[in-house]
Parts: C-alpha cells; structure tokens; sequence
C-alpha cells in the first residue's frame, strides 16, 4: 500500500438530459403519491381542494427547483443546501444544515419511506384490516438495512436498481392512469358526484394548520425536485441540462400526480379514500378484485426504489459535510477497494433506525417538512441576496426574482402555519434539538478542540471498516 500513487478520481460528466429527467422523477415517484393522497384528502376534506393542493404543491417545488439551478450554476458543488449556506452565509449557519439534515431531514424521510414500503408489502396479507404495528417497524427495518447493505457494497448495483424501479414505478402508475379512464368509460357516475360543483368543495377545511398538513403531505410526494443539485458536477452542460430536465420532470409529474388522484376518485368515494391505509392496494382491488395485489406489489417497488435513491444521496451531505470539517473525519472517508462512503452510509442508517423506532408515517412526514422548509426558506433567501447584493457573479442562468421569493413565502407559510394555529410540543423538541448544535459547534468546530480520544476512535475505526480519507473532486 505504501508505495501505490492513487490517481485522484475524477468523476466524468455523464448524465445527460434524459439520464437528469429519470434521476428527477425517479427520485420523486416514490411512496408519496401512494401513500399521502388519503392525508391530504382527510386534512382539506374535499376532493376538488385536494386536487387544487396537489397542483400548487408542484407549482411550489417546480419554482422552487428552478431557483435551485441559478444557485446550482453560481455554486457548482456537490452537497445541496449544505454547500450553498455554507458559501453565502458562512460555517455557522451551514452547521446547523449539516446537522438537520444528517440527523433529522434524511434520516426522517428514509424512515418514513420503509415504513410504507413495508405497510404496501403487507397489505395483501391482512385483507382490509390494518397490519400490526410492530410487524410493519420490522419489516420496515429489514428494507432499510437491505438498502444500506447494497449501498454500501457496490455503487454500481445501486444505479441499477434506481433504473428498474424507474421502470416498475411509470408502470404502476400508468396502469391506475389508464384502469381510472376505463373506469370512467364504463362507469361516470363516481366521479361527477366527486367532483360535481357542488360537491367539490364540500366540507373543505379553512384553517391554517390542516392546510399546511396537506401541503406537507403534497409536497412530501414531489420531494425530489432537489436531487440533481446533489449531483451538478456529474451533469453534462448543466446550465442548459439543469432548467431542462427540471422542467420536463416537474410537469410530467405533476401531470402524472392529477391524473392518478383523478383515478381514485373514480373508483372510490373521498370517504373510502380517506379510511384507506395503503390508497393503491383499495384502488387495486376495487378494480382487479382478486388481483388488486399485484397493486401494492408496484407501489413497494417504487417505494424501494425512491428508498435506495434517497440514500444515494443522503450519504452525500453526511460527507460532504464532514469533509469541511462539519462532522467528524471518519465521516469523510471512504472504502478503499469499494470506493463507497461507507462510514457515512452506516451513521445515517443507525439514525434512520432509530427515528423509525417511535414514529408513524404521518408525523415523521410533519417534521420531515417541518425542518426541511426552514432550511430551503434559507438557502433561497441567500439566492436573493446574490442576485440583489452580487449580481456580477458569472451565472450562465438565471430566474426572475419573483420565483425564489414566491418560495420564500411558501416556506414562511409552511414552517409556521402549523405552529400558530395548532402549536405542538413535538415542533419545540425538534427546534431545540437543533439549537443544541451550538454547544458542539462552539468547542469543537469553531475553536477545533479535539480530544485525543477522538483520534484514537478514528484510527480505530478507519483500520476497523478499512477506509481513507477521500479527495475533493472539483
């Protein structure tokens, strides 16, 4: 080993337009439009408001996703929000990212992704009652070890993977696109009473906190829109690629997300779509009788796929952040014959395990969205602040001010509405959990005090997983 030169590896620039739009809408389709829209339904309480709440939600993440390209052409480094606080607002705030999405933001949402795959794989077998809770936790469990096990082992099996349940996810949700317009030829009476004029907008909720719920919800299933700024080094022409693939996946999506909620409600009344726990297995077997589970078969596929795109990319921030000296070293290092970050990799996956232990799916999406949109409401108000403070910066594209701050407005909305008007003692928990960063930021961050048991731990773990320090590939 000690002779070897290691050449720095370099990635190559290989995603292309095509390769972007599949990385996007893979990313997004995942256990969201499966599982969320019988939440969303039950906080507005009316279809034709649940319809409106699923294109806003779009609206939202397609405004903000293109903000993030200007940010992401300014600043052309991997690791997302992380980088972009850390470039404009300093080491400080970029601390508290780091820290909020390593230990609340990814670990929350791949936890509540398991849990729905498990809930569909499960489904079947329980007929129409709900699974036992200790049983979905395992399973849910199970599937996140799998994926950090692949995730860990071979980079390269990982990509495979994304792409074949690309391919199952269009397919599961073309079949309830096309199986809701069948119905609707032989049968139109469902539907026209659900979204009749009049009954559309009965019984629709108007206070703040269930709108920003079902906001949660919605956009929880277009979470997603952010994933080719982790990867802006690896895309070809990125200022012409990123607005590109961005658009084109954001309206095929959202498209695909109106249509496939238009498709429930033609097959079942808001009632039943709201007493459903897994939306698609109801849907499956309404239309399928027999049969409907091949439904729910679809919907874990897409959901595993969404799970192990998450944790391609969740790593990342873990080391990128550790590689500023953020977290501790042996977080930045890497495998050396794998070449994976393996380190990385397996602290999220104990922090995945244990937010999974207490929560159910909807209140680890409510935090989820909770901390997440504090921390995008500040990386887009950095974004103004270079295009009004250094409007010099080479920026080969650009986005009319009134996007980010459009976004800006939404997250203000998001992260309070559910505070003011349904405060909860869980939301002071999570805003503390992260104040607490301070006491680890000051000693060991900002004046680098490291104890020398520190560095024993780090050597020992480094000979004990067999990893090194990795390059900063620019």
């Amino acid at each position: 080993m000690g002779d070897q030169k290691f050449e720095a590896l370099r990635i190559k620039r290989e995603i292309g337009l095509i390769g972007g739009v599949a990385i996007v809408s893979g990313t997004m389709i995942g256990s969201g439009i499966f599982m969320s829209p019988q939440f969303v339904l039950g906080y507005v309480g009316s279809p034709g408001a649940s319809l409106l709440i699923w294109a806003v939600s779009g609206l939202v993440a397609m405004f903000a996703a293109l903000s993030y390209t200007e940010l992401g052409t300014i600043i052309p480094e991997s690791g997302g929000e992380f980088m972009y606080i850390l470039r404009i607002y300093g080491s400080f705030p970029a601390f508290f990212a780091a820290v909020t999405f390593v230990l609340v933001v990814k670990p929350c949402s791949i936890a509540a992704m398991s849990i729905s795959i498990s809930e569909y794989a499960m489904a079947p077998f329980y007929g129409g009652c709900e699974p036992p809770q200790l049983a979905v936790k395992c399973a849910a469990a199970v599937c996140i070890l799998v994926v950090a096990t692949i995730n860990i082992l071979n980079v390269r099996v990982a990509v495979r993977i994304q792409v074949v349940f690309l391919i199952a996810k269009v397919i599961g949700l073309t079949v309830i696109v096309v199986g809701g317009f069948v119905a609707m030829i032989q049968d139109s009476t469902m539907i026209v009473e659900n979204l009749k004029a009049e009954n559309s907008f009965k019984g629709t909720q108007h206070s703040l906190s269930t709108l920003g719920m079902a906001f949660y919800q919605g956009l929880w299933s277009y979470s997603g829109w952010f994933c080719l700024n982790y990867v802006t080094e690896e895309l070809k022409r990125p200022e012409v690629n990123l607005p590109r693939a961005l658009i084109i996946a954001m309206s095929l999506v959202t498209s695909l997300y109106l249509l496939v909620n238009v498709s429930y409600l033609t097959v079942m009344t808001p009632k039943e779509l709201m007493s459903s726990t897994a939306v698609a297995v109801t849907w499956g077997n309404k239309m399928f009788g027999s049969w409907g589970w091949i439904m729910s078969v679809a919907a874990a596929l897409s959901a595993f796929g969404s799970l192990n795109g998450t944790f391609f990319s969740g790593g990342r921030v873990c080391f990128v952040a550790a590689r500023e000296g953020h977290m501790p070293d042996i977080l930045s290092m890497a495998h050396v014959h794998r070449l994976t970050p393996s380190p990385a990799l397996i602290f999220t996956t104990v922090i995945s395990l244990v937010v999974l232990i207490p929560g159910d799916f909807q209140s680890i999406v409510n935090y989820f969205s909770f901390t997440a949109w504090f921390f995008y409401g500040i990386t887009l108000s950095g974004l103004v602040y270079l295009k009004i403070k250094k409007p010099e910066l080479p920026r080969p594209y650009r986005v009319p001010i009134i996007l980010p701050l459009l976004v800006i407005l939404a997250a203000i909305f998001l992260v309070l509405a559910p505070i003011v008007d349904n405060p909860q003692i869980e939301y002071l928990y999570v805003t503390l959990f992260i104040l607490s960063g301070i006491i680890v930021y000051v000693p060991f961050i900002h004046y680098k005090l490291c104890p020398g048991l520190l560095n024993k731990l780090t050597v020992f773990l480094q000979l004990f997983l067999q990893v090194a320090p990795a390059e900063k590939n620019l």
